[in-house]
């Protein structure tokens, strides 16, 4: 698997736990690219990503509605609160 989660497509169920054993390796590899290292940090990012993420399909003209979520999405989500402040 050389594939990083940044460029992972996540399709189903089965990819989205692909997606999360990338997530965690890259957390392990590169811990300096994560702005919430900690797990009370990350959870609050991922609340508040998760609230916010919306704008951001709309600000990128992604046709995506974050109220019917897909595996993707939930993707999204966890990349984002990976860096969101």
């Amino acid at each position: 698997m050389n594939e990083t989660h940044n460029d992972f497509k996540v399709t189903d169920r089965q990819t989205f736990i692909q997606f999360l054993d990338l997530l965690r390796k890259d957390f392990l590899d590169n811990p300096e690219d994560w702005e919430n290292k900690r797990l009370p940090d990350f959870l609050e990012a991922l609340s508040t990503y998760t609230e916010d993420i919306q704008g951001y399909y709309d600000n990128m003209k992604l046709n995506v509605n974050a109220d019917k979520p897909e595996w993707s999405t939930f993707a999204d989500i966890f990349k984002g609160a990976k860096i969101y402040e």
